[in-house]
């Protein structure tokens, strides 16, 4: 008597391979070979995959290229040239950074990776970062440390900073900070002491520009900080409407920024205001020319254009390489607007600050020219 079922999987397993062939016999003379073949799957040939020397990168299969993404090269005028120092800048260059180093400053020339840092600092200028070095905020075009809690603010910051500008023997310096969500007043008092503290070691000689984060909207905290003693008070739309929640933290917002922007004027008629649009992010020409009517709407005198730069791999990547030609269309569409304009693949918020603000100074003094 048989102790399991015949064609069982334990009687194939006990009876061994003769006995699956008998089987297969009996099958095919009771059904016929065609009905056993019809009752099998058809064979599908899988394509070729890549190989291991593919992953290895050793291999040029078009299989193994196309699970890569195109690399977008930096076209030739974003290369960084040799800025071509004087002894005289070599000397002032290594100052600032000394300085900086010693007194432990935070730059936004060195958190941000500015491409200008060689050229600005030579020549004296820097813009310096205050209440530390860490944002509680995380644009995703922005190589500035994040954290939901930074450090405590350094109550002597304001007189260590004026001790270092008056160092270096400046005449323009430009401020910056980083967003401080964490601190009731989001860091105002601070900033305004700063530049009170600032104008009173130069013996109000030095023109202070202070690139200050939104207050959270907040428009008390604005006019604070307006009120400070500063002479430009900037603020960054830094892309276009449609662009801002993808580029942007999720508590900044172009409609506060031009709110921000225009408290300021509304407070100080007499502050120069400026902003600054990145080019590069997936903008529309059209786009770009609707952000710069809302910012002369909002009262900004001074615009700065320049070409978005990834900064790591896990930032936003560029979308486009502007041309340069491009970036002098929208330096003769500001000014033709009544914006005073820097326009450039490498220009930076804050780059050539000092000459900008002159010129508008200027263009304000001129008998002949209305500016609004």
């Amino acid at each position: 008597m048989l102790s399991h079922a015949p064609c069982s999987p334990m009687w194939l397993r006990a009876n061994g391979a003769a006995a699956a062939s008998a089987v297969s016999t009996a099958v095919s003379q009771r059904c016929g070979s065609s009905a056993v073949a019809s009752a099998l799957p058809p064979r599908v040939k899988l394509p070729d995959g890549p190989t291991l020397e593919d992953f290895l990168g050793k291999g040029k299969s078009s299989t193994s290229a196309s699970l890569r993404p195109p690399v977008v090269r930096k076209p030739p005028w974003l290369k960084m040239k040799n800025p071509d120092l004087t002894t005289e800048g070599t000397a002032r260059f290594k100052l600032l950074k000394s300085t900086v180093t010693d007194l432990k400053l935070a730059t936004v020339c060195q958190q941000a990776k500015c491409p200008n840092i060689g050229e600005c600092w030579s020549e004296g200028s820097a813009t310096v970062m205050i209440m530390g070095d860490t944002c509680t905020r995380g644009c995703r075009f922005c190589s500035v440390a994040t954290s939901k809690a930074p450090p405590a603010l350094d109550p002597d910051e304001p007189a260590k900073l004026a001790e270092a500008v008056v160092k270096w023997g400046l005449d323009y310096v430009v401020l910056t900070m980083v967003d401080r969500d964490d601190i009731p007043d989001q860091g105002a008092s601070h900033v305004a002491a700063t530049i009170r503290e600032l104008k009173l070691r130069s013996r109000d000689n030095l023109l202070v520009e202070a690139l200050v984060g939104d207050m959270q909207g907040n428009h008390d905290l604005v006019a604070e900080v307006a009120r400070s003693g500063m002479d430009v008070f900037a603020h960054n739309l830094e892309t276009v409407e449609r662009l801002t929640r993808v580029v942007r933290d999720r508590r900044a917002g172009y409609r506060q920024t031009l709110a921000v922007l225009a408290k300021a004027k509304e407070v100080r008629p007499s502050l120069v205001t400026k902003s600054s649009i990145m080019l590069g992010l997936g903008e529309s020409k059209e786009e770009i020319q609707q952000a710069m009517h809302d910012l002369r709407g909002a009262g900004v005198d001074i615009l700065t254009f320049g070409q978005y730069l990834q900064p790591t791999k896990r930032h936003m990547k560029v979308t486009r390489f502007v041309p340069p030609s491009e970036f002098d269309e929208w330096k003769i569409v500001g000014e033709a607007l009544g914006f005073e304009v820097a326009s450039g693949p490498l220009v930076r918020s804050s780059y050539r600050a000092g000459e900008l603000f002159k010129s508008r100074l200027a263009k304000r003094a001129s008998p002949g020219i209305t500016v609004e």
